[in-house]
Parts: structure tokens; sequence; C-alpha cells
């Protein structure tokens, strides 16, 4: 620990922790443009410059480190007109385009101008009109209004491992973008978004389906149907000024019916539905090497995730076996609803228009891909994130917050508390030991507590395992093994723990991927910005959720059994094979995808 001053006001702080982060456990606001927590600090914005005594230079405070006895201001006269002069710069080559910028109500260096009383732009600086690249179904990219802050590299290369996205040239010239200047849909992009959420301005942005959601609204020829991701219920709310992690959940489904779709469906169902397709499909991998000596790809990797599936694709192809057959519970929604639903409703699936509202940008992408059409029609029409839903509200003059809770539809409307924590990075794996075990034994996963406590929290990768003992006699041939399963958030960190399993040849049998840092809670689509204090919020509520739920297990979902017993038969069968499953294939790295 070391002593340190900031504005006369003493602390003791941990040494080598930075400035900024020393002001900020104090309660001190310095502002910021580029810094991005848990990467490492760029010092590229200059906003966050400080006056240390002794010092001729001014100081980025993101990457000076604390040393015992400095003396810090934060707010001299020479650090105002520093950071002035620095934002005036940047204003003075900003495409802004307020008046109509999706940004424009939450744009960081817009706001920053405000708090530093910013009225003129001094400076006459060139802006270089630069083409938007909206040529990936999922995101698009204006660079006349970025402001090379390099938030999006970082988290694209440091956190993500992707690297789709990098400073190209020097100076004046900076474009922050793809190699060569290409355009995005050309590279190795997994379209998760996360470049999107951190971004300070409008440069990067989801692609919006809202005017397209409207007319189909508007269409009396269309019977427009909406499905809800589980991890929007605790993030909705934010776009209202609620804090993070507040359940919203029936005041969601309020807003939806007045918005005017015929039905308000839970993605959640088909959460519930995917474990049973998915658990039993590791039940049968287990078996055909247990017991028929066939060579079977374990462990088996979960396949909600449609940026992980991407990233997969691109950079570890080999594992492409191991990767479930199972569609995403978007997916397995869209093709339950132009099959099964359609029929029961008397309505012609043409004539059915399927939105999602999703935290995540990749399922715009992932609602596109060719494979996902086996009801003969594109399985999702269309794609909406938590922010777009929240501008969707607001466009109709809604009080969001004065709504009275209403409840989903039937029969898709009926879930469990094992379908709320597929929100969570490691819900879909507690999720599918919950019914796997309860299959194997008859008996209820034994848990320290609600929950498996080693998948649960913020840890990149996580490990558990479990003994099977005392299973019925279907299963037999599985007592006294050790089921070892892994999970991993954030796509480095699945890449680590790719890499670990290839290199030590470590066992597990089963492992789960999320996309994006915290799962579908810090999904690409969610309301900016989030943090991991954010993501602890949401991740709360969604195990609140769960805890309340009558029902916790997916194979005690009693509309999941009329499933079954009506249309699909039995779990991997012919009918759910045609519209449940599917395969993937290996993308190549600068070709049109």
């Amino acid at each position: 620990m070391v002593n340190i001053t900031i504005n006369d006001q003493k602390l003791t702080v941990e040494d080598g922790i930075t400035i900024l982060s020393a002001a900020r456990d104090a309660g001190i606001t310095i502002p910021t443009l580029c810094f991005l927590e848990g990467t490492a600090p760029q010092a590229a914005c200059r906003a966050c410059v400080v006056e240390i005594e002794g010092a001729n230079a001014l100081a980025a405070s993101c990457s000076t480190p604390v040393r015992d006895g400095l003396v810090i201001k934060t707010n001299t006269k020479r650090v105002r007109e520093a950071r002035k002069m620095v934002v005036e710069l940047m204003l003075s080559e900003h495409v802004g385009e307020c008046q109509t910028c999706v940004r424009s109500i939450d744009c960081e260096l817009l706001t920053l101008a405000q708090n530093l009383g910013i009225r003129d732009i001094t400076f006459s600086g060139e802006s270089v009109a630069m083409e938007v690249d909206s040529s990936t179904p999922a995101l698009a990219r204006d660079p006349g209004k970025c402001i090379k802050c390099r938030r999006c590299v970082s988290i694209c290369r440091d956190v993500q491992n992707v690297g789709a996205i990098s400073a190209q040239f020097r100076g004046y010239d900076t474009v922050i973008g793809p190699a060569f200047s290409r355009p995005m849909s050309t590279v190795a992009c997994v379209q998760c978004g996360q470049c999107a959420a951190v971004c300070p301005t409008g440069a990067i942005t989801e692609i919006t389906h809202i005017d397209e959601v409207w007319a189909a609204l508007d269409n009396p020829e269309k019977h427009v149907i909406v499905q809800t991701a589980p991890a929007i219920r605790a993030a909705l709310g934010e776009c209202f000024g609620c804090e993070p992690g507040t359940l919203v959940t029936g005041k969601m489904v309020a807003a939806l019916k007045e918005i005017g779709f015929h039905a308000v469906f839970d993605t959640n169902f088909t959460a519930d539905l995917t474990i049973i397709e998915e658990g039993t499909e590791l039940l049968k991998r287990l078996e055909d090497t247990l017991v028929n000596g066939k060579p079977a790809a374990l462990p088996q990797y979960t396949s909600c995730s449609p940026g992980w599936i991407k990233f997969a694709e691109y950079f570890y192809p080999e594992i492409l076996p191991n990767i479930s057959t199972c569609k995403s519970p978007q997916q397995m929604f869209g093709a339950l609803a132009k099959t099964y639903y359609a029929e029961k409703i008397g309505v012609d699936p043409k004539d059915m228009i399927v939105v999602s509202i999703m935290p995540c940008t990749a399922k715009k992408f992932e609602a596109n891909r060719p494979e996902m059409a086996d009801s003969g029609y594109q399985d999702v029409d269309y794609v909406l994130t938590t922010r777009e839903l929240g501008d969707m509200i607001k466009m109709t003059g809604i009080d969001f917050l004065s709504l009275q809770d209403q409840k989903m539809d039937e029969p898709f409307g009926i879930s469990t508390g094992a379908a709320d924590i597929f929100a969570n990075t490691g819900g879909v794996m507690e999720a599918a030991l919950r019914t796997v075990y309860a299959i194997v034994t008859g008996r209820v996963l034994p848990v320290d507590g609600l929950h498996i406590k080693p998948l649960a929290g913020l840890e990149g990768i996580k490990t558990a395992e479990l003994t099977l003992t005392d299973t019925v006699d279907r299963w037999k041939f599985l007592e006294g093994v050790t089921a070892r399963v892994a999970v991993a958030h954030g796509l480095g960190n699945a890449s680590a723990l790719i890499d670990r399993i290839e290199k030590t040849g470590e066992v597990f049998h089963f492992v789960e991927v999320m996309t994006c840092p915290g799962g579908c809670i810090g999904g690409g689509g969610q309301p900016r910005f989030t943090t991991d204090d954010i993501r602890r919020a949401r991740i709360s509520a969604i195990y609140q959720e769960d805890e309340g739920r009558e029902l916790r297990q997916s194979h005690d979902n009693p509309v999941i059994t009329q499933l079954y017993e009506d249309f699909l038969k039995e779990p991997l069968g012919h009918t759910s094979h045609k519209l449940l499953h599917t395969e993937y294939s290996q993308k190549e790295m600068l070709t049109e995808v």
C-alpha cells in the first residue's frame, strides 16, 4: 500500500494500480473515452489527463501507476483546458449527425463535450467522408463517426480473440476497421456486437429491423408473433431508468402486447426443449463410447451461442463434430412456430412472421443462416436487440414503468427455471446437468444451495465434476463414471480452454461456451454500458427468477411433454432431427460469408 493525495484528499491505495482506478475507488470522477475495463490501457484519447505535482507534462490517468507520495490534481485550469482541446479536436473531424444518430441520447463524446462546457467547435478540421459498411446482417460500421479510441480493437482482439478490426494507416489517415479496408462481411467477424456495445459514439451499431417489424405489424395479412430471450427481462428496464438487474418480465410482456403482436411467447420454452434434445444427444454419445465401442465426438460443446459457432467455424474447424447438433432455442422456436404452432392455430406459415427479442447481435446473423429454414420457410424473420425493443416501446409513447404485469401466452409461454438461467454463464450447463442427472439417477441433482456454485460467477473458465452413483437400469453403464464439465464465457476464454484440452488431453464430457463476457446478460445488444458490476446485477436477477419458479427442471415442463406426445414423438427422433438439429462447416477467413 502507498499514500497519495488526490485533490487534497489523502488516500492509502494499493501500490501499482492506476491513478484512474484510485480516483474512482475514492469517488472522484475522471472522464475517459478509450478506457475499457478488463483490457490493457490505451492512453489514446487523453481525456483522462491529470496534473501531478513536480511533473512537466500532464499524465494519462488510465495508464499511470500510483507511487508513494504522489500529489495529483484532476481539475486544474491546465487539466480542464487540455481535456477541452482534446475533445474539440475530436469534434472537429467527427461526422456527428446528432439530430438523427442512433447514439445521440447516449453518446459518450457528446456527453463529455457538454460536461466540459464546449459550446463552439474552435477548430475546423477536415472531415473525411467514408462509406458506411452495412455488409453484414448484424452490424454497421460508420468510419465518419469513429473517434479512434480503439475500444473496439481492444475487445475484439484482447477479450474475444478474434481480431477482425484494427488500426489501419497512421496519423490523420488512421482508420479503425478490417484489414485492407475490406467489408466486414469478408473477414473473420463473428458479429457478437461487443464492439458496438463498447463504442462511445455511433461508429459501430447493430443493423436495425424496427421498420420491418412495424411493417409486418401493420400488414393485416400477417400473423406476427414474438419470442423473448431470458436475458432481456433482467436488462430491458435499464432503457427506462431502472437499476441494472431489475426484473421487468411482466411489463415487457404487457408492452409487447400493446405494440400489437398477436402472441407473446418465451424463448425459455425452447430453452427447455434444447435441454431435452442436447441432454439426450450427450447421453447417446456417452453410450456410443462406453457401451457400443464407437468413437464419439467428446467433449460435446453447446451450440446455443451463434457467435461461438461462427468462431469455431473460422478458428477451430477441427472441433465442429464435437459441437451439439441442436439449433439454438431461438431457431428451435421459429421452426416449431411455422410448423406445429401454425397448424395448431390454422395459419399458413407463409403468412406468419416470427420476431425475436435477443440480447445478441449475432442472432441477426444466425436467423439468416441458410441452415435455418427446415420448416420450409426462414425460421425466424426478424431479430431485435434489447436496445431496439427499448426504442420501439418509446416510439409508441407507452409509459413502460406504469404498465401492469401480464403473462406470456400459451403454449410457448410455459417454461422452467432451468430455462431462465440460460442467460448466465454456466446456466446452460447447470440446466443440462439438472435434467441429465435426473434421467440417469431418478433423483434431483444435489447442490450446495440452489445452484452449482463452481459454475457460477465471472471467472473466465470454470470446471466441475460429478460422480454418478445409484444409476437406474437403463443407464447402469454410467455407474461410477465421474462426469467432468467446463464452462467458458468470452471467446478469448473459449480459445484458451480449447487449446488447453488439445494440448494436455484433459478429459471433459460436456463444455458450455458463451460468446459474450458474462453470457447472454452481457450480450452485444444489451443496454450500454456493461461493466462487471452490471453483469453481476443481471446475473443475480436471473438466478432470482429461477429460484422463484415452481418448476426448475426442463424435463418437468408439461407443455414440452405434450409437444413430444403430439408432434415430435421422441428426442432425437425423425421430426426433431429435421426441425431442431443442424450441422456446421468450416468458413474461410477472407471470403464472402
